[in-house]
């Protein structure tokens, strides 16, 4: 793992050390946080964010999967949770109605595909970008940005991994 304040790299191994390194993230976000996520189809945004939803208390037998026909799915947990794909918006215009800027002051959001309408998202963000690597491994970096993104970076640059 290498981290500085500014960004962080994990080399991950697994879907389930995704997902623990995802739920530990997931139990200090707090209302208002955002985590946008970016990759190409497969690399693991979606396990990512299962781990978040768990780490938020989102109960067991919720399916939590990309919401990539819906555009927006809700789950409650200690925070409510909202999880947004951007992957199937063809315009900015679409995005008012999915309600999104509401999300951000009442609960937690994760949003795939956020690379597509960046201006969409808050100064406040955690960015976590997601690659595959030809063993099966992932790279994710994040990037902070606004002073709670610094602070969600720091504490995901604290989880241990492996």
């Amino acid at each position: 793992m290498t981290a500085t304040t500014a960004n962080l790299c994990l080399c991950i191994t697994s879907a389930e050390e995704m997902q623990r390194v995802s739920a530990r993230l997931g139990r200090v976000v707090q209302i208002g946080d955002v985590v946008a996520l970016t990759g190409p189809l497969g690399a693991g945004k979606t396990t990512f964010v299962q781990g978040l939803a768990r780490g938020l208390g989102v109960r067991a037998d919720r399916h939590v999967a990309s919401p990539t026909f819906a555009l927006v799915n809700e789950h409650p947990g200690r925070i409510d949770f909202v999880h947004v794909d951007f992957y199937r918006i063809n315009s900015p215009a679409e995005l008012p109605e999915l309600g999104i800027e509401e999300a951000y002051d009442r609960a937690v959001t994760a949003i795939e595909w956020a690379d597509r309408f960046p201006d969409w998202l808050p100064a406040d963000t955690l960015h976590i970008s997601i690659e595959p690597e030809p063993n099966g491994a992932r790279v994710l970096r994040a990037q902070g940005s606004g002073p709670r993104g610094q602070e969600l970076l720091r504490h995901l640059a604290s989880t241990k991994v492996g």
